[in-house]
Formats: structure tokens, sequence, C-alpha cells
């Protein structure tokens, strides 16, 4: 492996680059594992960043868990009677029941694939 230099005042600095990484887009679940990473596994944190995989990583975990609340969201509601119907006869309370079903899930997702 061959390396330049570039000289700064009394010094030899290399010059490094950064291989090109496809832009991705990073939602909600990917900011905080990026923000989990770096206060709790900052060694872990480091190794992404320095082998260029940090924002694969970080655009992975977030679909994962978008796919995955989808999925339980979907499930809980059959489990507990979440209908159209329900909807139909009374908004308030399949929204109360809808907002407590995509609390849980988000706990659930966090805890399995954000936090860990």
């Amino acid at each position: 492996m061959e390396i330049s230099y570039s000289q700064c005042g009394d010094y030899l600095i290399p010059n490094l680059v950064l291989p090109d990484e496809e832009q991705l887009t990073i939602g909600k679940y990917g900011r905080m594992r990026k923000r989990y990473l770096q206060e709790h596994r900052p060694v872990l944190y480091s190794n992404l960043i320095l082998s260029c995989k940090l924002y694969q990583h970080l655009a992975e975990i977030d679909h994962t868990c978008v796919d995955r609340m989808n999925l339980l969201i979907r499930q809980m509601a059959d489990r507990e009677g979440v209908t159209e119907a329900l909807k139909a006869i009374d908004q308030f309370e399949w929204v109360q029941r809808m907002n407590s079903i995509h609390n849980l899930a988000e706990e659930i997702v966090l805890s399995e694939l954000v936090y860990c």
C-alpha cells in the first residue's frame, strides 16, 4: 500500500481519502441507534466508522425497525380486535387503542433492535 503525503509547514500529512459511499436515508430508529452507539458502545461505533459501514448499519437497523413495527402493529391490532368496524363505530376508542398498540410495538422494537 502506497501512501502519499503533503507538506504542511514542517509536517508531512498523509493524503487520506474515504471511499465514496452511496447516500442512505437514515430515519428515526437509525438516528436513535447512532446516539446509543456513541454514548454506550463507543468501540463498536468507532469500528463502524473506520470500516465505513456505519451508515449502512444505521440504514439497515432503521429499515428493519420499520418493517418490524408494521408487522407488530398489524398482529396486535388483529389480536385485540381493533378493526375498521370499530373505527366506524367509535373513532376515539379506535385511536386510543391504536396509540396504545403503537407505543407497545415501539417499545418492543427499541429494546430488541436499537438498544442492544
